[in-house]
């Protein structure tokens, strides 16, 4: 699981997300009860195998057991909405539309954000929402 900044109802909140989000590993036997995809293919939710022509992904087992060490013996550190430094656009308000540096947030309610307004750096809180990232 990977912790993620979300906005919620205009609030920042911390959720855990899949590291794979909607797959399923599954191990099969190597006979002919293992060849059997029916049962999988019928499962509610499963849309399709991910498959290379027409044989079924195959990851070794080391692999599997590497991620899940991995997951649970790191703490792994959020994924944050906006960084430090990061070029932002305000998406509404009286400052609609003007471009600023994203400084900080306060909580779950307010960012900082520095704009250049007459020559000088201001320093300007905003509700996390209202932000846009703006990609170089």
């Amino acid at each position: 699981m990977l912790a993620v900044e979300k906005l919620r109802r205009g609030r920042v909140h911390l959720a855990q997300e899949a590291l794979f989000s909607r797959y399923l590993f599954i191990r099969l036997g190597t006979g002919l009860v293992g060849q059997g995809w029916g049962p999988i293919r019928s499962t509610q939710g499963v849309t399709r195998m991910v498959t290379f022509g027409s044989e079924p992904a195959k990851i070794e087992t080391l692999l599997v057991t590497l991620l899940r060490e991995q997951q649970e013996g790191a703490a792994n550190p959020a994924k944050l909405l906006f960084e430090p430094g990061d070029v932002v656009r305000i998406k509404d308000g009286p400052f609609a539309g003007l471009q600023g540096v994203y400084q900080m947030t306060d909580g779950d309610q307010r960012a900082m954000v520095l704009l250049e307004i007459l020559s000088k750096a201001a320093k300007l809180w905003v509700a996390p929402a209202s932000l846009t990232k703006v990609l170089a």
